[in-house]
């Protein structure tokens, strides 16, 4: 029957009832079909510098952006004409812009990387006020809808400021009292805020994101506004104004889980954007040489491996099941098999896969039990063949995306032999070594008929030769984690300390783009329930996600060079982006008979791997780092193949 087409019920329904006017809208923002269908629409020329930000106003109707010409232009996006010219009087690059609510999109602030900040009256084309607080480049500025003539900016001093419009500012001193958070107070003088968000639902949250993989939500009603330190920024803090349970950290799991992984290590690692979902719970971000990641802050699941201080390692308890031998016992007595029978058109997936897996393509496997899991997500053996397509692939993360995945496996199947003994071997990947021989003796007790395979004989070794040489380095790296770039000590206080120590894990991984070379690179929620995400590539390609499968579903050319800059429009499926060229481009639905894209980029996978490369060749000392923990495996038909 037609009407059982939620579309049209809608479309029928909107007839006799208004209110459905807006589900519709929501229902039908961004679809796969639209999305198969995005092209360019329009390139918008009038800068001559990189264009380094963009900002849609709250209903879409114009469009704001700002470059290295120090100019921010505004724009009609739909007659692809250029409305309004600002010169903004910075004479550093800007980085940030945007419209303040309840101003009917005429007050505009942009920040640069002169340090300033400056308000502009876009109808009489007038600056209005300019703060010169802050002692570092100004990276983002944040505003909430709710929360009229206030926002807020996140600068590479380390301090993240809130201006309010409606009150006299003098800044000639530096010492404004308008500091909501001062990082160097808790993490040392090298830290630097990078990116900044406004939780749509509830403003009074805010994410901040550094130069290291940490992000860290926090609740400003809890926190007083205080004054900045002094002009010697790098000998002085601020007051300690965060109380207990003020902010939430959140890291992905095998970020901070190297026994040898120092605060000089982890400033590889940069958020370079940030940004919360249109559920208010979902947290997006685009992590610098590495992958982009989406957080659940009302669930804040932990991460299965946590580093201590003290030196001291643990693992959640999910995973000391298997790497302790009274939890294992414990759980080895308690929990009983439980198979499900996949479906017909899942076992078909899963054949898929294995063919792909047997050729040696990984990606492609993966991509299959992505869809496989997104439609039977209570398979253990999807979830165990997953893990295997991520052991042998090694991107990235893949190591630990693989010892969660049998996690699963064996949730859902306690008797599955392979995930078991997967954990082991992904434990040792991640250099784990003593849990790793736990979970591996673990292993040979539940299934003795496997104890003398050639795969297990060889984990052992591998183990046992990594542990005496862990022993052996052992002191001679303990004095090398105290220390930063220019030989200064890292000062770290115990609040920042216990704050990483219960960071919270991710809850989906989005891979295949590479973001290294700029540290302005943003990722975004596209549809009204987020239910794609879109990221800029070093590559000069814009890359389109599944959040479902978390599958890439397009490849876009978008710039020559680098795509920076990705906002989808408020409620139409458009997307406006830019980069290392002069230009905005606008990207809409093509007609369904068009001709074929000229931008689209067929091979996903290929581009996919040559972004991974990309990663490897611009992180040379992460590489060094750990080529002592990337042996070769060893092939056992048993264990390393997928069922």
């Amino acid at each position: 029957m037609p009407y059982e087409d939620p579309v049209l019920k809608y479309v029928l329904r909107r007839e006799i009832d208004y209110k459905i006017s807006s589900q519709l809208q929501k229902r039908l923002h961004v679809t796969t079909n639209l999305i198969n269908r995005l092209g360019l629409e329009a390139t918008l020329n009038g800068h001559t510098g990189c264009v380094n930000c963009l900002e849609w106003d709250t209903k879409g109707r114009i469009l704001a952006s700002a470059s290295d010409d120090f100019q921010v232009i505004i724009w009609d996006p739909f007659l692809h004409k250029k409305l309004t010219t600002l010169h903004t009087g910075h004479h550093g690059n800007i980085f940030s812009v945007k419209f303040m609510p309840g101003t009917n999109e005429n007050t505009i602030v942009t920040g640069a990387g002169d340090f300033e900040l400056r308000v502009h009256n876009v109808l009489c084309k007038e600056l209005t006020r300019v703060c010169v607080c802050h002692y570092g480049r100004i990276k983002r500025i944040a505003v909430a809808q709710d929360v009229p003539d206030i926002f807020w900016t996140a600068s590479e001093d380390g301090v993240v400021r809130q201006f309010d419009l409606r009150v006299p500012h003098a800044c000639a001193l530096r010492n404004e009292n308008n500091v909501l958070i001062d990082l160097k107070t808790y993490s040392g003088d090298y830290i630097e805020a990078k990116c900044l968000s406004v939780n749509p639902l509830r403003s009074e949250l805010i994410a901040v994101g550094a130069n290291d993989p940490y992000i860290r939500i926090y609740d400003r009603r809890m926190i007083k506004i205080i004054k900045a330190p002094s002009l010697n920024v790098m000998a002085s803090t601020s007051e300690d104004n965060l109380p207990s349970g003020c902010v939430q950290y959140f890291v992905p799991g095998h970020v901070p889980s190297k026994q040898k992984c120092t605060d000089r290590e982890l400033r590889d690692y940069s958020a370079t954007y940030v940004t919360f979902g249109p559920n208010g719970t979902d947290l997006l971000v685009n992590l610098g040489s590495e992958q982009i990641y989406l957080y659940d802050i009302k669930t804040k699941a932990k991460s299965l491996l946590v580093k201590h201080t003290n030196d001291n390692q643990e693992v959640s308890p999910p995973l000391k099941n298997y790497c302790d031998i009274e939890s294992f016992d414990k759980l080895n007595t308690n929990v009983e098999s439980t198979k499900l029978r996949l479906p017909d058109h899942i076992s078909l997936k899963k054949l898929s896969g294995n063919t792909l897996f047997e050729k040696g393509e990984y990606s492609g496997s993966i991509r299959v039990y992505n869809e496989a899991i997104g439609e039977f997500p209570k398979s253990s053996i999807m979830y165990s063949n997953r893990a295997a397509a991520y052991m042998k692939r090694k991107w990235w993360g893949d190591s630990y995306a693989a010892l969660r995945d049998c996690i699963t496996a064996l949730e859902f199947d306690p008797s599955n032999v392979k995930a078991f003994f997967r954990i082991a071997r992904c434990l040792y990947e991640l250099t784990w070594y003593e849990e790793a021989q736990n979970c591996l003796n673990n292993f040979k007790k539940k299934f003795p008929n496997h104890a003398k395979s050639l795969a297990c004989k060889a984990l052992e070794g591998d183990i046992s030769r990594s542990l005496r040489s862990n022993g052996w380095e052992s002191e001679e790296s303990s004095e090398k984690e105290s220390v930063d770039y220019d030989g200064a000590l890292v000062y770290v206080t115990n609040k920042e300390s216990d704050w990483r120590e219960n960071a919270s894990d991710y809850k989906l991984r989005f891979y295949g783009h590479c973001n290294t070379t700029t540290d302005i690179k943003e990722a975004n929620f596209f549809g009204s329930d987020g239910q794609f995400i879109v990221a800029g590539s070093d590559d000069g390609s814009i890359f389109i996600w599944d959040r479902k499968t978390t599958n890439n579903i397009r490849i876009l050319k978008g710039d020559s060079s680098v795509v920076n800059c990705l906002q989808p429009h408020p409620s139409y499926c458009m997307l406006a982006t830019s980069g290392i060229e002069h230009v905005v481009r606008i990207w809409s639905p093509m007609p369904e008979d068009g001709q074929s894209n000229e931008h689209e980029i067929k091979e996903k996978d290929e581009v996919a791997m040559a972004n991974q490369r990309r990663i490897l060749s611009d992180r040379p000392h992460v590489v060094l780092m750990n080529f002592g923990a990337r042996l070769p495996e060893v092939v056992d038909a048993p264990y390393c193949r997928t069922s």
